[in-house]
């Protein structure tokens, strides 16, 4: 289930901090499952990345409105 751009432009810098942790948790969590070779679906790590980078470009503009506005 990727992450839709329009459902995060609604949320807060705060919200999408914790979300952007959630994802680098699940990440990590991944990358073990793959050293340890108990990883079940490998498109979800490509998933899980494509979402935080999602995540993050959303922060940085969210970050340059403000900082335009002031």
């Amino acid at each position: 289930m990727a992450l839709d751009a329009k459902e995060l432009r609604d949320k807060t810098p705060d919200q999408l901090r914790d979300q952007l942790a959630d994802l680098k948790k699940e990440a990590f969590n991944l990358r073990f499952q793959q050293a340890g070779g108990t990883l079940e679906s490998t498109a979800r790590m490509k998933t899980v990345r494509r979402d935080a980078a999602r995540v993050k470009t959303i922060l940085n503009e969210k970050a340059a409105a403000a900082a335009s506005e002031a």
